[in-house]
């Protein structure tokens, strides 16, 4: 099937967030929320290794409304519900349309960490996956040393299925063991 031909919604809701597809418009906050929370993003996210213009975080949302148009990458940003604050980013990337399968990543802004909303995000975009998607596998991959990372895939259900050993390298350039955790349809 052509991914291009698939109509999903861009938006649902979950006990206290709403999730949505990047709109234009959204650089702005995207930037403070960057700004905010750079310290810890520049320590986990190879895309987090300078600090961003508000010009640039529009350019990248607007980039990201086409690939999740395109149906390449869906990035979802992460919003209070009924409200325009924005608490973070996650989505379904890298994605192989033929099993279906995708791979959920995600970051909290600061103030919003510690507060159970990235495992709230996790647990109803893997629901959006399953059921509106079809999808077959969900991972979630991170740094083996990124103990907060690992506890949100494992307090969402997810199983530990290998670590990669000196798989990638981090942003610092050191080699890294990757965790690779995975729900499959029907468990």
């Amino acid at each position: 099937m052509n991914p291009l031909l698939l109509d999903f919604p861009e938006e649902f809701e979950t006990e206290r967030l709403t999730i949505r597809a990047p709109r234009a418009g959204d650089g702005a906050e995207m930037n403070a929320a960057i700004h905010e929370s750079f310290e810890d993003l520049h320590r986990w996210m190879e895309w987090a290794q300078t600090m961003p213009t508000v010009e640039e975080s529009e350019a990248n949302c607007r980039q990201a409304r086409l690939d999740f148009l395109a149906r390449k990458e869906l990035r979802m940003h992460l919003y209070l519900k009924g409200t325009s604050t924005l608490v973070g980013s996650s989505g379904l990337h890298h994605i192989d349309w033929n099993v279906p399968k995708f791979e959920i990543g995600y970051w909290m802004r600061k103030r919003f960490e510690r507060q159970g909303y990235v495992t709230e995000a996790v647990n109803g975009i893997t629901h959006f996956a399953f059921e509106v998607l079809h999808a077959n596998r969900v991972e979630i991959t991170c740094d083996g040393k990124n103990a907060r990372s690992r506890r949100v895939a494992e307090r969402a259900g997810f199983e530990l299925e290998g670590v990669l050993r000196n798989e990638a390298r981090d942003p610092g350039g050191e080699l890294r063991d990757t965790l690779v955790f995975a729900k499959i349809r029907g468990e």
